[in-house]
């Protein structure tokens, strides 16, 4: 019985092993109940989501940015690769499938989740569980509803049951029927019970209603109170010590806590560890791959995908009119051609302007900080493409205002960097990070913002950040708007290769980026309580008529496709209860470069408390076009009860919609 307690916790000393996590959080695997007699190796953790926090290891863009591809076959590639890192440097469980559902886009850890859409977050984890469990064995957390960062330790989230079941949890039993290893509470209490110790989450929802088989973690620390009420809630491992599970043999003695549930747990991770043992592909886990060429090549491929084309506007910028290096006369077309793509056969001179350019601006310093062994800055990214097609490229800080300005009329094209970094966002650790104070810009980067786009009309505005930004004070003064999120590794590579044209943008915007007078869900850094409501995101700006600056799903190509011809394909109704419906729409690409579409599908529902119908993403798919040419895009869908209407669209703007009768005779 000691040793099916001892399984029941993490090995290292408590005093010792939080010092040493203070210098270098997860440098080596964290292990949780290795029984040497019995050749038990415990449960070797290692913490995301972006990549494997242990060592230096690959940095993929944030999951935020994986959530803006929509691309869960990408997603999957993804979590192989971490699962190759993770098993190659000694760890057998991943606990970096962060599904938390953004609530507001002020949340400080953002950028660690994938949007504010259920079904998004449920096809995005499910496809990082099954990359990285063909490996290790994946956690996936916080459960549950923990949206806020400042607070978490002592905050009490008061929701009402029909919105924790329909808004709050389906992604996480998305995972778990996808068979995923492990569960981590969150800090915060709902309804008056941390989530650690709450017997109805815990016991109730998870292992009984949902059938997990699972076992489940504590949040590092902090996430067990009091560890009778966590035991018999059915807590199995506190992590990262044996600190609150120290009292388990005093509470066997005294039948607080029941052999029968110490026997539970032991029982769920020892066949996790079981079942995973044999799982594995030995001859990949080579020191070399770390990190390696391919993971590189799949980093500046996600970042790729990631980005999302926000604006797009002609420009009459002379150089647009340059002849070419062959020197043939570039005519003037009828109307201007929209600033991007770069065309580098015409374009001699670059500013770069922005602090954020030079900075190894990857992510905040908490527990998903991964330490690559080098990061391709912007700045590194466009010097390097500029040195290839002959663009003198120039650099200033931004700092000062007029020296930019300077810069900027002084060469042909300008890319302004600006945004958040770890000192604005992220997990909060006192002097860094935390929840956002605003959702706009500093007051220095949108003045910087509005000089330099006037003093040269060839302005692109890259913004770096982990969720959604107000824009539109000062968006519509310039020509192109980039997204590129937290880019992970090879970012800088990933941005010039868009800006330049040698990928094409195909992200779509995972959060819904409100206008300056729009009213959001409320929000306290500091709240000890808050309420959670059944709306939030593209729903809540439908319920309350308000239009955003870029709704969920918005993002541009370099060029428009066309839809036609939305029809419904097939339904059939499953034995098991349900339908699969799948629908299908022509898309047309009539230019000289491929283009990418997100097939969107919306139902008007019901959800939670609230009784009003509301467009609410139900399947999509990402389909590539080839150029001057058309495809049939099909969606399949997984419906518990049929619609009269499902609509096709861009976006969840109800006015991109395409409208199929699903009832009609």
């Amino acid at each position: 019985m000691q040793e099916r307690m001892h399984l029941m916790s993490g090995d290292g000393p408590f005093i010792r092993g939080t010092r040493d996590m203070s210098k270098r959080y997860n440098g080596v695997p964290v292990v949780a109940g290795a029984v040497k007699r019995l050749g038990i190796p415990g449960l070797r953790f290692t913490d995301g989501p972006r990549g494997v926090v242990m060592y230096h290891s690959t940095a993929f863009p944030s999951p935020m940015a994986r959530g803006a591809s929509f691309d869960p076959t990408l997603e999957r590639r993804i979590g192989d690769a971490i699962g190759v890192e993770a098993r190659t440097q000694g760890a057998n469980l991943f606990a970096g499938v962060c599904i938390n559902l953004l609530r507001h886009p002020a949340w400080g850890r953002a950028q660690e989740t994938y949007g504010e859409d259920s079904y998004l977050l449920g096809e995005m984890g499910v496809a990082l569980i099954e990359g990285t469990q063909r490996h290790v064995m994946a956690c996936v957390k916080h459960f549950a509803v923990n949206s806020m960062e400042n607070s978490r330790l002592w905050l009490d989230v008061q929701i009402d049951e029909r919105d924790l079941t329909d808004l709050y949890l389906p992604h996480f039993k998305r995972c778990v029927d996808a068979g995923v290893a492990g569960v981590m509470t969150a800090y915060n209490s709902v309804n008056g019970s941390p989530c650690g110790q709450h017997q109805k989450l815990i016991t109730q929802t998870l292992k009984q209603e949902w059938g997990f088989d699972g076992f489940v973690i504590s949040d590092f620390t902090w996430g067990i109170r009091n560890p009778a009420a966590a035991a018999n809630a059915g807590m199995d491992v506190e992590m990262p010590f044996r600190w609150r599970f120290r009292a388990l043999p005093r509470l066997l003695r005294s039948g607080i806590v029941s052999a029968e549930r110490i026997n539970d747990a032991a029982r769920r991770v020892l066949q996790k560890q079981v079942e995973f043992g044999a799982v594995g592909e030995p001859e990949r886990y080579l020191p070399e791959v770390v990190a390696g060429s391919e993971h590189r090549e799949l980093a500046r491929q996600a970042a790729q995908q990631s980005m999302v084309l926000l604006r797009n506007e002609p420009t009459q910028a002379p150089w647009q009119e340059r002849p070419s290096s062959s020197g043939q006369q570039i005519a003037r077309e009828s109307a201007p051609e929209p600033l991007l793509p770069l065309n580098p056969s015409r374009l001699n001179s670059l500013a770069v302007i922005g602090w954020l350019a030079s900075e190894q601006n990857i992510g905040d310093l908490g527990s998903s900080q991964v330490h690559p062994p080098s990061v391709v800055t912007l700045l590194h990214g466009l010097t390097a493409a500029g040195s290839d097609h002959g663009i003198d490229v120039r650099y200033h800080d931004g700092v000062d205002q007029s020296g930019a300005v300077a810069l900027a009329r002084g060469c042909e094209a300008v890319v302004l960097v600006a945004g958040s970094s770890y000192r604005d966002e992220g997990e909060w650790i006192i002097r860094a990070g935390g929840d956002r104070s605003t959702l706009r810009l500093s007051q220095h980067d949108e003045q910087l913002i509005e000089a330099v786009a006037s003093a040269n009309p060839a302005t692109v505005v890259v913004l770096m950040g982990g969720s959604a930004f107000v824009t539109d004070t000062w968006h519509d003064h310039v020509p192109a708007l980039l997204m590129a999120w937290y880019p992970g590794m090879e970012g800088g590579h990933a941005v010039a290769d868009l800006l330049f044209g040698v990928s094409s943008p195909t992200g779509r915007l995972p959060c819904t980026w409100p206008a300056s007078k729009n009213t959001l869900p409320p929000f306290r850094k500091f709240a000890r309580s808050i309420e959670y409501g059944p709306l939030h995101g593209y729903r809540f700006m439908e319920a309350s008529n308000q239009v955003p600056a870029f709704p969920f799903g918005y993002g541009l190509g370099f060029h428009p496709l066309s839809w036609s011809d939305p029809v419904l394909e097939s339904v059939t109704e499953q034995t098991a209860g349900g339908f699969t419906v799948q629908l299908a729409v022509t898309v047309t690409n009539n230019a000289t470069r491929s283009g990418s579409e997100v097939v969107q599908a919306y139902i008007a529902q019901s959800r939670g408390s609230s009784n009003v119908p509301l467009l609410t993403l139900v399947g999509f798919t990402k389909a590539q076009v080839d150029p001057e040419s058309s495809t049939k895009v099909s969606v399949t869908l997984q419906l518990d009860e049929l619609p009269e209407i499902i609509y096709l669209g861009e976006n969840a703007d109800p006015n991109s919609h395409l409208p199929i009768n699903v009832n009609s005779d």
